[in-house]
């Protein structure tokens, strides 16, 4: 076999169009932030030519909430790493839960919810997986959360604090 004929192996494409790894050091910070926590993008549509599922991870600071909000029609599926998660869900987040490691928490499409890092020391180290490509969010201003999210100075080795 030449090399030529190499090159038109059927199998050859799966050598760059198969498996690919993606190593926690080269995540992709280019997405959306909210104060106090960081969301790095591993798997997505510009990154690896996903269809269907958005993967990557969240840092929640200390005492950190998000606003009210949702994702539209996708679904998703938080794993917690270390820390302790408390999410409020609901028309009025009536419902609270908390998760700790090892734990996976399911939020289905359209659910109003907010994310919590209820400790007020610990950082909060989350998997994040969510059922496109592209990780939309609904933010909902008609709801008054029963935690309030805080000034949270996003402090990095991009964003320094300004006093």
């Amino acid at each position: 076999m030449t090399d030529h004929d190499k090159s038109h192996d059927p199998h050859e494409h799966w050598k760059h169009d198969g498996v690919q790894v993606i190593k926690g050091d080269r995540l992709d910070p280019n997405t959306a932030q909210t104060p106090g926590m960081f969301r790095q993008a591993a798997i997505n549509h510009a990154r690896v030519g996903a269809q269907k599922i958005w993967a990557g991870t969240v840092s929640i600071q200390p005492n950190a909430k998000t606003g009210v909000h949702h994702h539209g029609e996708l679904e998703s599926v938080i794993y917690v790493v270390r820390g302790k998660a408390r999410l409020r869900w609901g028309e009025r987040l009536e419902f609270v839960a908390e998760a700790g490691p090892g734990d996976f928490i399911y939020v289905p499409p359209f659910v109003p919810h907010q994310e919590i890092n209820a400790s007020p020391d610990e950082p909060l180290e989350c998997v994040l997986v969510r059922s496109d490509s592209e990780a939309g969010v609904v933010n909902i201003t008609d709801v008054d959360p029963v935690e309030r999210p805080e000034e949270v100075y996003w402090v990095d080795p991009i964003h320094k604090h300004q006093d």
